[in-house]
């Protein structure tokens, strides 16, 4: 018997995790979406990986592009957050961004980030994984706090 998928959502809303947005270029066309499936794998060589739903629109872009960056969220930026969670456009017209090795848009009040390359596509039953390699990435040192998903909310570390 199969564990119930809610169950295992319910479990594994207990698990903090940070809030990222994983963004891509495709021609000339970017796209991003919020992640908190995303892990740092591997120093040597440096590599992440982030776990994609199989066969939406991030997933379509992630294949044709082969190259992606993780910007991680500040507590204050649940805007964004929220703003490429959901349907609808997802480009980065109207946001502060900068561009490292791939082209790929980094949110530049992002209190970190990583450019990197599609490695390796693995199956993940109803996602996709993605190794990708880091080439190039930062972190602003300073006080802000990150952007934190806990319980099925937001939530932010106590001073």
């Amino acid at each position: 018997m199969a564990f119930d998928p809610k169950e295992q959502r319910r479990i594994f809303g207990h698990f903090a995790t940070g809030v990222t947005v994983v963004s891509t270029l495709a021609g000339n066309e970017t796209w991003g979406m919020t992640a908190n499936a995303v892990t740092s794998l591997s120093l040597d060589p440096p590599l992440i990986l982030v776990a994609v739903v199989r066969d939406t629109s991030t997933d379509t872009y992630l294949k044709a592009s082969r190259v992606f960056a993780v910007s991680i969220l500040a507590a204050d930026q649940r805007d964004l957050s929220t703003r490429f969670s959901g349907p609808g456009p997802r480009d980065f017209s109207d946001l502060d961004t900068k561009t490292a090795v791939t082209g790929c848009p980094v949110l530049a009040d992002a209190i970190g980030w990583v450019d990197c390359r599609v490695k390796e596509i693995l199956p993940g039953g109803d996602h996709e994984i993605y190794l990708g390699e880091i080439v190039a990435g930062d972190t602003h040192e300073h006080s802000k706090k990150p952007l934190l998903f806990y319980s099925g909310k937001y939530s932010q570390l106590a001073d």
